[in-house]
Formats: structure tokens, sequence, C-alpha cells
């Protein structure tokens, strides 16, 4: 149940994005406004933008998804190594039907990229999320707080580099991130109704029972990022208010209102990974539990916790 409420909130979530930032005029002034303050500092991390975006190539996806796959097999978790895939392929597929059908009314706002259509949500942002997730499943226990970690970092990196270049919105790039966890919600479901995965499954093991308990919850490093979720994302809600009281087109406003919006969407797109990959690991322990090989004399700790 735990799995179906985070995916219906995200599928909530994402409706709203899109009517907000998409189908309404005042979601389109605030995304543009943000987006128009990507000049600031551009000089320095044009570099940093460039290598991160580079980097997204079809092969690297490719590659990325093949170590995905070999981390499984050498943990001997198919189940876990196939759900991980239909992940990382799931939310890609979701992301261009999405960006193909959705149509994006021309309000006036944006008229210099009112003809390029639809951009939500971002492709770039969406695989490199999905990897970072699907790392999280197959990686051993010990190493899924740290990879948590470094994926939401890496997710972020990637939202934040796509609107510093001036390919996609702030908005985008949160849509991403939240078709990702929707998916993620949906591949913990498969594997929780795949019955050798079950949490009490007990079956026999050259004499010896195999019984499946829940994994490490890596509470601390589950705190951690959704403290640091929430608190940018209420950072960012903030300066979205202020941006608000000046709602203009971006060339009529000072540099400093610019470069609030700006931060404050950057700000709103690492909170959103951070959030994202929080609610992962706040579920992975149980979606993904440790086997534990005890002798055929033991009882079987089937009522355990």
């Amino acid at each position: 149940m735990w799995l179906v409420v985070l995916g219906a909130v995200q599928f909530v979530a994402l409706y709203e994005v899109i009517r907000l930032f998409v189908n309404r005029r005042h979601g389109q002034v605030l995304d543009t406004i943000a987006l128009g303050g990507n000049f600031i500092g551009s000089d320095r991390v044009d570099g940093v933008v460039a290598s991160v975006l580079s980097a997204m190539s079809v092969v690297s996806v490719l590659a990325a998804t093949a170590v995905v796959a070999f981390i499984a097999l050498a943990r001997r978790r198919i189940a876990v190594g196939l759900a991980a895939i239909m992940l990382i392929a799931g939310s890609a597929v979701t992301a261009q039907q999405l960006k193909g059908h959705l149509i994006r009314p021309d309000l006036g706002v944006d008229p210099e990229r009112a003809t390029a259509g639809n951009s939500l949500p971002s492709g770039h942002a969406t695989v490199a999320a999905s990897v970072a997730v699907a790392l999280v499943l197959v990686l051993p226990p010990r190493a899924r707080g740290v990879g948590a970690l470094v994926g939401a970092g890496y997710a972020a990196l990637v939202g934040v580099a796509t609107m510093s270049a001036g390919w996609h919105r702030p908005s985008d790039s949160i849509a991403a991130f939240l078709i990702v966890g929707l998916w993620a919600a949906v591949a913990g479901l498969g594997l929780l109704i795949t019955p050798q995965l079950g949490l009490l499954q007990r079956r026999q093991v050259s004499g010896r029972a195999l019984t499946a308990e829940p994994g490490e919850s890596h509470r601390f490093t589950f705190v951690v990022l959704l403290a640091v979720g929430v608190a940018l994302l209420v950072a960012a809600a903030l300066t979205m208010e202020v941006t608000d009281q000046v709602a203009a087109p971006p060339e009529l406003l000072p540099y400093h209102r610019l470069f609030i919006a700006y931060a404050g969407a950057a700000l709103g797109i690492a909170g959103a990974a951070a959030l994202m990959m929080s609610l992962v690991l706040a579920t992975v322990h149980r979606v993904v539990p440790e086997r534990t090989v005890v002798p055929e004399s033991e009882p079987a700790a089937v009522g355990a916790p």
C-alpha cells in the first residue's frame, strides 16, 4: 500500500506540474523567467554543463544499463535486474510519449521558443534519474546509501545543466523526476508480487532453507535526503513567491531578480531529485530484501519483523 500511495502521489504531482507550468500562463511566466536567468555565470559553468550533457549519449546510456544488468547478474538477482531495466526503459518511453503528445499552448509568454513546442519532460534528466535509481536497486545494501546520495546529486546536476544550457525549463526536469519516481514504485510493486522475492518466501536450496528478510534500511541517508529535499523545495517556493511579485518578461527584469529566479529553480530541481531518491530509499530494503540461508534444523523466522 505504501508503494501504491507513493505512485499515486507522484502521478498527481506530475499532473499538477503539467497543469500549472504547461497549460497556465502564470506557470509559463515563472518558468520563462527562471530560464531567462541561465546566462548568469555562464562563462564559469559552460565547461561543466557541456561535459555533463555531452556524456549523456545513447552509448553511455546503454553502457550504464549494461552495468546495472551486470551487477544484478553478479548478485544473482535476475528479477531485480529485469525490474531495474524496466524502470529505465519505462521512464524513457513515458518521457518521450509525454513530450510528443503534450501540447504547450502559445500564451504569448515566450515567443522566442513558441515554435519549439512542448519540452516537458526533460529526456536527459529522465535518463540520469532512472539510471541512478536502477543502480540503487541492484547495488549491495552496504553501497545503497552512498549510491543514493551520488545518484541524487548526479540527477540534480543533469537537471540544472539542461536549464543552464537553455535546453529545458525547470519544470521539465521536475516532471522527469516524478516520472522516474512513479516507475520506481511500479518496479517495486512488480518485485513484491514476484513469488521468489516475497519477504516471507522460503524454499529449499541444497538441504538448507532460504529465507528472504528486509535488508538495511539506511535511515540516516533517507533522513538526510528527505530533509535536504524538503528544505530545497521550500527555498525554491520562497524564491518563486518573490519572482511572482514582479512577474514580467526576462528582458525587462533587473539582474538580481533574474538571479533569484534562476537560483530558486536550481534549488527546486535539486530538491525534487533528493526527495525522489529519499522515497526510493525508504522502500528499497523491503522491495529488494536480503536472502539469508539458515540450517535445515533451525526454525525459519517467518514471522519475524
